[in-house]
């Protein structure tokens, strides 16, 4: 049964207009996602950890002893605190656990890999508040959920132990876009499309290697990572970015999750106040979090 609020909107995004200019982009982002705002019970404090911008969100049941680390998408090169906290402070409630969002530095300004060094500053500000890694998770969507494997990867080389697990939504983890469905779901997608995909990896790399591991962790060896939750839609240009990001971390033995969700638009979970499917899938990432910690 088809489901009809996916189809309202994705008549509405189908029919918005968006500039191509990426600082009129950031602009467009900020306006178009705070106006769904946090719920009436979310604190909101920010806080500088390491060097980092960002900021807290809980709420009143939240377990002080575990954290949600989380990379918001945007391409590298838009989004912010202010376009995420609404789906931030929906993942922490569903995890049950405060949720650090982190405004890591955008290319064009700041290339690769000024966001993975920012993710693991983010990190390591958790450690030092003495929150264990097996009660810490990292979440992220489309070049967040890239991020959070991208951040998993230096935390292990750089010695430090993993977190309990890591929850992708709707990653992007090919600066080069080619996928097959980036072109079979092109017609489908209302979202993301290759040509936009280029132009923001060409802004992220500033020359760099687009296969290089950090940033394209398909091309990574992911062995030792923890657990990886991928949420993915059936209607997505990256819907075979997450099927390889699945395939890899398999391949080195690491334990994955793979949802492939029909219908669904790319990161439709930031649409969760109108979405019921987008509320669905945080409470099923939370649900996936809390046994992943359980259990570490």
């Amino acid at each position: 049964m088809s489901d009809t609020e996916i189809g309202a909107l994705r008549q509405k995004l189908a029919s918005r207009q968006r500039s191509d200019d990426y600082r009129q982009r950031r602009k467009e982002m900020d306006a178009a996602f705070s106006q769904y705002g946090a719920a009436p019970d979310v604190t909101v404090e920010p806080v500088t950890a390491n060097g980092v911008r960002a900021e807290w969100t809980s709420t009143p049941q939240d377990d002080r002893a575990a954290a949600l680390l989380y990379l918001h998408g945007g391409g590298y090169v838009i989004g912010s605190l202010d376009s995420h906290r609404h789906l931030v402070s929906q993942a922490g409630r569903a995890m049950k656990a405060p949720a650090l969002a982190l405004d890591y530095r955008l290319a064009p300004e700041h290339p690769f890999p000024a966001a993975v060094e920012d993710a693991v500053a983010g990190y390591r500000y958790l450690l030092a508040r003495e929150i264990r890694p097996g009660r810490i998770a990292i979440a992220g969507d489309s070049a967040g959920g890239g991020l959070v494997v991208a951040a998993m990867l230096a935390i292990r080389d750089a010695g430090l132990a993993q977190p309990a697990c890591g929850w992708c939504i709707s990653p992007w983890v090919d600066m080069e876009g080619i996928g097959e469905t980036m072109s079979t779901r092109a017609a489908a997608d209302p979202m993301v499309q290759r040509d936009g995909l280029l132009e923001m990896a060409r802004l992220y790399l500033d020359g760099a290697n687009p296969r290089s591991p950090l940033a394209a962790p398909i091309y990574a060896d992911l062995t030792g990572l923890a657990p990886l939750l991928i949420q993915v839609g059936a209607a997505e240009t990256l819907l075979d970015d997450a099927i390889r990001l699945a395939k890899v971390a398999g391949a080195a033995d690491v334990r994955v999750d793979l949802q492939i969700w029909p219908e669904m638009v790319h990161v439709w979970h930031l649409f969760h106040p109108e979405l019921k499917a987008g509320l669905r899938a945080i409470e099923q990432g939370g649900d996936y979090v809390r046994a992943c910690i359980r259990g570490a």
